[in-house]
């Protein structure tokens, strides 16, 4: 099957956690059956009412539109990262609206009609970071809750007064009476300015709940660390890491004087630990009927952390040394997981489990699926989805329970990802991943784990939380991608939630938006905050409804459409196959351009055309089909390669598009020429390059950041100043003697140079939650494969060149 052929598809884009329930298949992700048809009259400027006339994207944004033919244009990038698009809206409502940061639409201007969305070929959904760390967020004490009396939206700044008494809600359009409270305003501390109060200025805002908010009291914090003592796990040395880490940072666990903490390792057998006040030491109790867990005495198991402080250090500090002298080769994890969610069930809370290898004994016992010999050749890939139902099941009662799992897997060997995956995918937890982690061989994977435990331990988290996404009357969400269980229909279940999660959710038109000017879309978050507060998190976003294809086209997101693709991709690569996800990604660049070519383009001209706006669609898609996630060709592990999938399902765009496509920059010649300046400090800004290796030079050093890993290359004949001065090594050959694996901080060296390129990196890493880490990399080095393997624009023996991709999508189109 060619590329330009759109499969006979299996059912569409199922709802990761209701398998039954089968929406319709985006029309961009599916085959094209109907005609293309000319819109009556060509493209003319939008048909909108007089006062949005002066708005119309073809007045107003020509840019967006201008058309660019990408077989002759080929410096596209532009100098530094792209910004979202801003929606058409008037100046009134777009000061107010939500920051693209938080919530954003992969179409700025919203389709009037489901045919007019289908004519576009262009995915409609939106893309969420509800708990995201703000430094500056609104928050409200109210003993009342404003909200509309019939679909119980939120009151936000789209909404519109009547007058004093009365408001018009911009979801279902329903007249409210403005409750006598709200006439008051807290911050100006004046009356009868209801259309002034907070709520009503800010797209993105926090509530303190009333106690009708919650079904039983706020719970406290609490966290199980569940640890991997199989002799494997030994050997890698994880386990003095963690132990530390925890020692390090255990008073800045959120939390209140009600917080808890228990632990439970296991092997064969599974162990607890009795950490109750009063012991002059921890006890340990070891269970070895696996099949039947029975828990000794609960409340000695989990135990107040301020009471008990002293006991827990003490464990952390004996841990390792316990089973230095392990023999112990099987793992019991189903076991121990059971035994975690009994101890978890009553009050709910987070399970941090950590694993070194495939689970072999007892419950959800896995058998290596791996065959490495099917790695590069196999045009279809084996085994992404689970092998058992066990995990997910599991998951599920976690969640009923309120107990979310989060993995860290470090292992050398295959651990089947594709099913342990599912425990922390279902119950709304994280998977961290390290591949062959082993505290000697590899301390780059050391460090990283030890930054991301810093992180994981000491940033916020919300528990028992749920989170539901309303949008204007006439838009209905069919599809859901994150981790999380679906309740009902639109309510996501997140036993916890974690400032570093995204989500997306795909979107319909069921009744034609005819008299609307703009729709908006709500999302709100209930959640417990570590201090047992209940809170609600608001975001509203506003946008115009168009009945033009140009206008569609003219507010296209391209990152936001990429980032989309990419989770409906890999649902489609579970649910179907592989090269069944690879085709519709390349038909849907083939698709929206060809429509773009048919029913927006009024003068017909060769050459592959696209509007400015879309320029690096097809850089995107082609970056995709190389990414980990999706690669054929190249030998990728199996747990690799589903380690990426999961990433691309919850990472926030803004860190998913640095993993699809990568950025390059030249930092030999940095200069203050362009340069922020952020508190005082100097932040040099070099331009993008294109991913080509005719865009590296021997002769300067060059760093490219792929979101999780930073790379700094450096030329052969790299200039002595740069090793001088900012590496601090004589010559070329020092690079390795020096920096032999990784080295996460640059020398701090005197330099003007050396200050400018760790400002920059500095600057870099500060935009993510994460510590990317920084491998310094010669021509000979071992990860120089890796580094070249995001030259996206470069051919492979498997895959094509950017060049030669346009090509083909030229050729499908012109058929």
């Amino acid at each position: 099957r060619h590329l330009g052929h759109y499969p006979s598809l299996p059912p569409g884009y199922q709802n990761t956690s209701a398998p039954h329930a089968t929406p319709p298949i985006h029309p961009a992700m599916q085959a094209a059956t109907q005609p293309y048809t000319q819109p009556p009259g060509g493209p003319g400027p939008a048909q909108l009412s007089p006062s949005l006339a002066a708005m119309s994207l073809q007045s107003s944004t020509p840019e967006a539109l201008r058309v660019v033919n990408l077989l002759q244009e080929r410096n596209l990038l532009p100098p530094a990262p792209v910004p979202a698009p801003t929606p058409c809206l008037t100046q009134d409502l777009q000061k107010l609206n939500c920051s693209p940061e938080v919530f954003r639409s992969t179409l700025t201007s919203i389709p009037q009609t489901q045919s007019l969305l289908n004519k576009a070929k262009m995915p409609l959904g939106l893309l969420l970071h509800p708990f995201k760390d703000l430094s500056q967020l609104p928050v409200v004490t109210s003993s009342t809750i404003v909200r509309c009396r019939s679909c119980r939206t939120y009151i936000n700044p789209f909404v519109s007064f009547l007058d004093q008494r009365r408001w018009k809600c911009n979801l279902c359009y329903r007249v409210n009476d403005v409750p006598e409270e709200f006439m008051y305003n807290p911050v100006s501390r004046s009356y009868g300015e209801p259309h002034k109060r907070p709520e009503v200025q800010n797209a993105t805002i926090e509530f303190i709940a009333p106690s009708e908010y919650m079904l039983r009291p706020p719970q406290p914090a609490v966290y199980l660390f569940v640890l991997d003592v199989s002799h494997n796990a030994v050997e890698t040395g994880y386990l003095n890491v963690f132990c530390q880490s925890l020692l390090d940072n255990i008073n800045s666990l959120p939390g209140d004087s009600r917080t808890k903490v228990g632990f439970i390792t296991f092997d064969s057998t599974i162990h607890f630990y009795n950490l109750q006040e009063g012991l002059s030491q921890p006890q340990m109790l070891i269970v070895s009927d696996i099949e039947d867990i029975f828990l000794p005495t609960p409340d000695s198991l989990l135990v107040n952390l301020n009471e008990c402080k002293e006991l827990v250090q003490d464990l952390l500090k004996s841990l390792p040394n316990l089973f230095e002298k392990t023999m112990e080769t099987q793992s019991a994890l189903g076991s121990a997981l059971q035994a975690a969610f009994k101890l978890l069930s009553p009050t709910g809370g987070r399970m941090s489990v950590f694993q070194t290898q495939l689970p072999n004994l007892g419950v959800g016992a896995l058998q290596s699926r791996e065959d490495p010999n099917q790695r590069a050749s196999a045009k279809d890939i084996q085994h992404l989805a689970p092998a058992t139902d066990f995990y997910k099941k599991l998951a599920l009662d976690c969640s009923s329970q309120q107990v979310a799992v989060d993995l860290f897997l470090l292992s050398a060997q295959y651990c089947d990802l594709a099913s342990l995956g599912c425990i922390s995918r279902y119950s709304a937890g994280s998977v961290y991943y390290y591949p062959s982690y082993h505290h000697q061989h590899n301390p780059a994977q050391v460090e990283r784990f030890q930054k991301d435990l810093k992180r994981y331990l000491t940033r916020k988290i919300g528990f028992e939380a749920v989170m539901r996404i309303r949008c204007t009357k006439g838009l209905s969400i069919h599809t859901f991608h994150g981790n999380f269980f679906v309740r009902s229909t639109d309510l996501l279940s997140l036993p916890n939630v974690n400032p570093d999660a995204g989500f997306a959710v795909q979107m319909s038109i069921e009744e034609n938006l005819d008299d609307m000017q703009v729709v908006s879309f709500q999302a709100a978050l209930l959640y417990t905050s570590s201090k047992g507060e209940r809170r609600i998190r608001v975001h509203t976003l506003c946008l115009p409804v168009v009945n033009s294809l140009s206008d569609i086209f003219a507010g296209a997101d391209v990152q936001a459409i990429t980032g989309l693709l990419a989770c409906m991709a890999v649902d489609r690569s579970v649910t179907a196959s592989l090269s069944d996800a690879r085709d519709a990604m390349t038909n849907a660049a083939i698709d929206s351009l060809m429509s773009y070519r048919q029913s927006v383009l009024t003068i017909q001209q060769p050459g592959l055309l696209v509007p400015a706006c879309l320029r690096l669609f097809p850089l995107y898609i082609l970056a995709l089909l190389k990414q980990k996630a999706f690669r054929t060709g190249t030998s990728t592990r199996l747990d690799d390669r589903v380690f990426a999938m999961l990433q691309l399902k919850y990472q926030p765009l803004a860190y998913a598009m640095l993993m699809i496509h990568p950025a390059l920059y030249r930092v030999d010649d940095l200069t203050d020429e362009g340069a922020l300046n952020i508190n005082e400090r100097t932040i040099p800004q070099p331009r993008l390059l294109q991913l080509s290796v005719e865009k590296l030079s021997r002769e300067g050093a060059f760093l490219m950041d792929a979101g999780t890993v930073m790379y700094l290359w450096i030329g052969r004949n790299c200039h002595s100043n740069f090793l001088t001065q900012v590496l601090g090594v004589p010559n070329y050959a020092a690079v390795t003697a020096t920096f032999p694996y990784v080295d996460y901080l640059l020398p701090e060296l005197d330099t003007a140079e050396s200050q400018r390129t760790r400002a920059f990196i500095g600057w870099l890493r500060d935009q993510r939650p994460f510590f990317p880490s920084l491998h310094i990399i010669r021509d000979e080095s071992q990860l120089k494969a890796s580094f070249m393997q995001n030259m996206i624009e470069d051919r492979t023996e498997s895959a094509l060149s950017y060049y030669e991709f346009l090509l083909h999508l030229q050729q499908q189109i012109s058929k």
